[in-house]
Order: structure tokens, then sequence, then C-alpha cells
């Protein structure tokens, strides 16, 4: 098994232990922490999370100035998952904290008419479509890899160098982005079957 030097933030939400279950069957360690030593020395971050907006920053808050020198300054590449990756956009619909800001968008609601029969949650298998073809993180996925999905908010206003893949829910919107060491996804890879185990190696195999 490899030695990657993985820390999957624990901050009290998402479903971590799916996360460093789906690590391990492609053959990398990770561990689940909080403490300050564990994610200094770490060479790889993630950031899982399912739940609300604000309660999400308000329990990563005490983390963050630690978590940000680490990829801010340091260039730790660092994957949100879901809501996690909500975390980095400058604000959210969902609640009235400021984000990480670190992706300038904000993340919104899905707003359908009563007669599209377009359900939110957005909850389900759907395609990726690859704006990235150069990515490592996405790299040897096919341009129409399929991932399960399960959220009632998205990113808007991406600026489009960030933009890594995109989806189709009665609009397109950015189901994936990619700024330098930080990515993020909207979608849940430790619940995507070969899709998803290809992506987390990926991540895992980035230098």
């Amino acid at each position: 098994m490899s030695d990657s030097n993985i820390v999957i933030i624990d901050y009290g939400m998402g479903n971590v232990g799916s996360i460093q279950n789906m690590l391990k069957h492609v053959g990398f360690s990770s561990i689940i922490s909080s403490k300050e030593n564990d994610i200094t020395s770490a060479k790889k971050l993630i950031i899982a999370g399912v739940g609300a907006f604000d309660a999400g920053i308000t329990n990563f808050k005490p983390l963050l100035p630690l978590v940000e020198r680490k990829v801010l300054k340091e260039e730790t590449p660092i994957l949100g998952i879901c809501l996690g990756m909500q975390l980095f956009s400058e604000s959210s619909e969902e609640g009235v904290l400021p984000g990480f800001g670190w992706i300038k968008c904000q993340t919104v609601r899905f707003r359908f008419d009563s007669d599209t029969k377009l359900r939110v949650p957005h909850m389900g298998w759907n395609t990726v479509n690859i704006s990235k073809k150069e990515s490592k993180l996405l790299s040897g996925l096919p341009t129409d890899s399929r991932f399960y999905f399960v959220h009632s908010f998205y990113y808007h206003n991406v600026p489009e160098q960030d933009v890594l893949a995109t989806t189709t829910h009665g609009i397109d919107f950015v189901s994936a982005v990619e700024k330098e060491n930080i990515y993020g996804v909207q979608f849940h890879p430790e619940k995507s079957h070969k899709f998803g185990m290809k992506l987390l190696q990926n991540f895992a195999e980035l230098t």
C-alpha cells in the first residue's frame, strides 16, 4: 500500500469513512484527523461534507487558518467533495456566512418551474463532461464519465479558467473545478464505483 500521507479533514460533517475505504481499495492509505500535526505534515488534503453550508463553515472555522496556510502558501493539493467544494466559494444562498473565497463564485440553489418535472435535490447518476482534457485529476477518465450526485446547490459565475467539468440537470452547471492545487467535485466519487475509484487514485498520485 502506498504511503501518500493523505489527510481527510475531520470537521464533524461528511461520510469520511467511505472516502477512506475507497482510497484503501485503490491502494492508498489515509487518516481522518483534525489534529494540527497531522494537517501540517499532510501532502494532500480532502474536505468532504454532507449538510448545510453555514454549519460546515462554522465547524471548519477553527481549522481554516492552518488549512489556508497549507493550501494557499504551501500549495498542498486539496480536494473538496460536495459540500466541501461549496465551502470553497465566496458565498451560498443556503446560508449567510462567507465561504473560503478560494474559487471566485457563488453557490446558488436549483430553481425550476413546477411543470419541468425536474427534481431538487439533483440525485442519482449523471454524466460529467470534462472541459480540461489535460487535467491530472480526471486523467484516464472518458469524457462522458458518470458520477453519483446528491445536491440542491451548485456553483454560479465560475471563472472559465477554473471550470474542470460540467453536468446537465435542467441547466448546464459546473460539476468540477481546478484552480492550481485546488480541486473540487460536486459529485461523490466515493459512491461512483470505477469512475470514482479512478478519480481518487488520480488525486492520490498527484505530485
